[in-house]
This record gives structure tokens, sequence and C-alpha cells, in this order.
């Protein structure tokens, strides 16, 4: 994320997972968002493209959890000002949640904002994983991590849960 970012040339950064799909007029969305200048940055809601309930679970989750826990993930399409970035530090260089670990220093930072656009994330982690372990662990790792539990420890936990031999995902 930091490299991407220091080879961009615009005042506005967005970062997205490859395998995302934008919502219509994602950009103007995002122009429209940082017209305020106490906006430091924001996301985008999130939808994983299958019509299991298990999936909408999991979108409501990612929602409601992230608002009582204060955090958002890398899949949401963060976008800020390269001055909020560079203010910041960018990206810390932590075994996992460095995605959580930058919206926290953003939030600290000043206004976050949520564009309710959806980014179509990909399915292909959760189908791999099981969608009900996989939204349970990441629960679970969300929530250790809101109770200030060891980066390692939870990088551990994420690698035994979420990422065996035959997944590579």
């Amino acid at each position: 994320m930091n490299t991407g970012a220091k080879a961009a040339s615009g005042d506005i950064l967005w970062f997205l997972h490859a395998d995302c799909k934008v919502p219509e007029a994602c950009l103007e969305k995002i122009e429209r968002a940082l017209r305020n200048p106490a906006t430091v940055g924001g996301f985008f809601r999130i939808r994983i493209p299958r019509p299991d309930l298990v999936y909408r679970l999991t979108d409501g989750l990612a929602h409601y959890a992230g608002l009582l826990l204060r955090m958002r993930f890398g899949d949401h399409g963060f976008f800020c000002r390269r001055n909020a970035f560079e203010k910041i530090g960018g990206y810390p260089d932590v075994p996992l949640m460095e995605d959580a670990e930058f919206f926290r220093k953003l939030r600290r930072l000043g206004r976050v904002v949520v564009i309710p656009a959806r980014l179509l994330v990909s399915p292909r982690r959760y189908e791999a994983v099981g969608p009900l372990r996989l939204t349970l662990t990441y629960g679970f790792i969300a929530m250790l991590y809101a109770a200030r539990v060891p980066l390692p420890i939870l990088a551990a936990i994420y690698r035994h849960t979420c990422i065996g031999p035959a997944q590579g995902v």
C-alpha cells in the first residue's frame, strides 16, 4: 500500500483489493465526500455477491460490527487525502490488522465518512475456508483486536484458522 501511495501522483489516494468491483460513479462519490475540508478520508460499504443468507449476514456484520468497534478493514476500499496519509505515516508494517491500524489513525486525524454504495468483494476466501467459519473468525479477531490483544497472537489465530495449506488464498 505504501509503495503504491508513493508512486501515485494525485492528492487523493484510494486503496482497493485487486479482485473487487467498484460501484458506478465511485470517483465522483469520493470527490464529493472530500469537498468538506474536515473530511480526511472514507470508505465504502461492502457486499459479497452471493445469494446465500450467510453472505447477507456477513455484509451486515461487517457494517454494524464496524460501527460498534469503530474499525474497518481494507476490503472497504479506503480513500484519503494524500496529506492525511503522510501525516499518519501510511500503513504500518505489522503482521496483521495493518488496515485496521491505518483506519484507527485516520479517524484520529479527522472526519472519516462512509459512502453507502457497495464495493463487491470477492467470495473466493469465503468459499475456500467456509463462509460461516471465516465470518466468525473475522469477528473474533476483530473483537480481540479491539481488546488490544497483541498483533502476533491475532496473526497466529488468522494463519491457523483462515489459511491452510490447501487454501493458498
